[in-house]
């Protein structure tokens, strides 16, 4: 997570980490690729980002093959929108 969801009190944190583990809102428009990477809402009056990052094992470049987790390491980030 960015330092600005890390600033937020810890009961924001657990529901902003919650939401992201169940959103399932993925549409035509925002996963036009149907990768389900990245992903957006609102909650606690604020907006939030998230999205899914594919390296390769030494996580110095991008995945070769994304699909294959013996050539990928995945990183998740959390956001707020401004910090965008």
């Amino acid at each position: 997570m960015t330092a600005g969801v890390n600033a937020l009190p810890s009961d924001v944190k657990a529901m902003v980490i919650r939401r992201v583990a169940i959103f399932s809102e993925f549409t035509a428009d925002n996963d036009p690729h149907e990768e389900h990477d990245f992903g957006n809402f609102e909650l606690a009056g604020r907006k939030f980002f998230f999205r899914l990052d594919y390296f390769d094992a030494n996580m110095e470049f991008g995945s070769e093959d994304p699909a294959d987790p013996a050539k990928t390491t995945r990183a998740l980030t959390i956001m707020l929108a401004e910090e965008y």
